[in-house]
């Protein structure tokens, strides 16, 4: 990853961002760069590894995220992820929640920079692609303006090749993960000057983007911006990305060539042994706000998770709306 080159991303979301996630979003965007859940390392090395890794090929550009904090496991973890074409490697430095904690990875790493680097390094010496690090602007009670380039500089140092950053502090104790990622307050301009001061490195940042008219105004600032439950919850925003920041020609709104590919997708699927539910639980914020979004969302939340559920749900879903109106709302 370079910086010569505006970069538009989803931002790794757990229970949120898995393979059929992103295969939904990826028939709305074909240029933004989609990251999976945070994987961690020793799942991948002990566990099933053709769950946890495998996606479609349609997915790319896609990010493997990686927790922990064990450079030689990490080394491991891409060595396995390697054979799965991942086009980015990403180590999480800003997850707050209890069972990350209890593994000393995540935003707690914040804390101990030096690991990070030595992370970072063991990533390097096996990784074929851009290894980066997504971080606080730190944790508890550090000062911000000297932890958050006291980290960039040692990861940089060890061969890191980006930096994305969440604008908030992480609280580890007395918040949840949910308040973690809505009660510090932002500080957008901490991550403009780490740019201002870094202009030869790659810096993205997250952290309350909710509109594609923010990105584009961070996007004045830093080299990436990165949505994470905007870009879940009204997932029509995507159709609008590839015009927007990548030249591409205007989403057409053909809403029956996505829903087409979805029943396809979600038929291959069924067929390996999985359910519709899997699929359908991302889709269900898609036509927010246009009549008849009401009964799609019912639709897709009941009667896509009842046993035996088939394609022709989400045909029964697209059906409830008006996609007429959908095309002239310009829903993105």
């Amino acid at each position: 990853m370079t910086n010569s080159a505006k970069v538009f991303a989803v931002a790794p979301m757990i229970d949120w961002t898995d393979r059929h996630c992103r295969y939904f979003h990826r028939r709305l965007s074909r240029n933004a760069l989609l990251y999976t859940e945070m994987v961690v390392a020793d799942a991948i090395i002990h566990g099933p590894r053709e769950r946890l890794l495998s996606f479609d090929s349609s997915e790319h550009p896609v990010a493997l995220q990686l927790g922990g904090s064990d450079p030689a496991k990490l080394a491991k973890a891409i060595a396995f992820a390697e054979p799965y074409g991942y086009d980015e490697i990403n180590l999480n430095v800003g997850c707050p929640s209890d069972r990350v904690q209890s593994g000393t990875f995540g935003a707690c790493l914040m804390l101990t920079p030096d690991v990070v680097a030595l992370c970072v390094e063991a990533m390097k010496k096996v990784a074929t692609v851009p290894v980066t690090v997504k971080c606080r602007i730190g944790v508890d009670e550090q000062d911000p303006e000297r932890a958050l380039p006291a980290l960039i500089n040692q990861v940089v140092d060890a061969g890191a090749d980006a930096i994305w950053i969440h604008a908030r502090k992480a609280w580890l104790k007395g918040l949840s993960p949910k308040e973690n990622r809505e009660i510090p307050p932002l500080d957008y301009d901490i991550v403009y000057r780490m740019k201002a001061q870094r202009p030869d490195l790659f810096i993205g940042i997250n952290g309350g983007v909710a509109t594609l008219d923010e990105a584009e105004h961070h996007l004045k600032h830093v080299d990436g911006v990165m949505l994470g439950r905007a870009a879940y919850q009204t997932p029509a925003l995507l159709s609008d990305v590839d015009h927007r920041f990548y030249g591409a020609s205007p989403f057409q709104g053909d809403w029956m060539v996505l829903r087409d590919a979805m029943m396809d997708y979600a038929r291959r699927h069924i067929e390996s042994g999985g359910r519709l539910q899997h699929v359908a639980r991302h889709m269900v914020g898609l036509f927010s706000g246009l009549p008849g979004a009401r009964r799609y969302r019912q639709i897709l939340s009941t009667d896509a998770a009842r046993d035996g559920a088939g394609p022709e749900v989400l045909a029964a879903a697209f059906a409830a709306v008006d996609l007429t109106e959908a095309e002239r709302a310009e829903i993105a």
